[in-house]
């Protein structure tokens, strides 16, 4: 069973975007994925803190899945950054349909 981690915009959006992130991390865990998501973890005094507790979580995976408007987000293009510097597969979160399907990378 493949690790994955969903990576997408927060700051600034309406509850944070946490809703798009369970509801993608549900959709995810239907499929057979394990899912780190980072809208469940504990709140964190800072956007540093929160990215650096992202990070850690995320490099236990083995795929990164990007949610609509990552690429306008801070921390969204870091995690891909590093993700693709330590090999982590990079999918748009909505084309992934199986837990095996190869998905054209983001």
């Amino acid at each position: 069973m493949r690790r994955i981690y969903i990576a997408g915009p927060m700051t600034g959006l309406p509850e944070y975007n946490y809703p798009a992130f369970h509801a993608e991390a549900a959709r995810l865990r239907a499929l057979g994925y394990i899912v780190e998501n980072p809208a469940e973890n504990p709140k964190q005094p800072s956007w540093f803190m929160y990215m650096r507790q992202a990070l850690r979580q995320m490099l236990t995976c083995d795929a990164i899945a990007l949610l609509p408007g990552w690429a306008n987000s801070k921390g969204a293009l870091l995690e891909r950054y590093v993700g693709q510097m330590v090999g982590l597969q990079i999918l748009r979160a909505g084309q992934i349909v199986t837990e095996e399907q190869d998905v054209c990378p983001a």
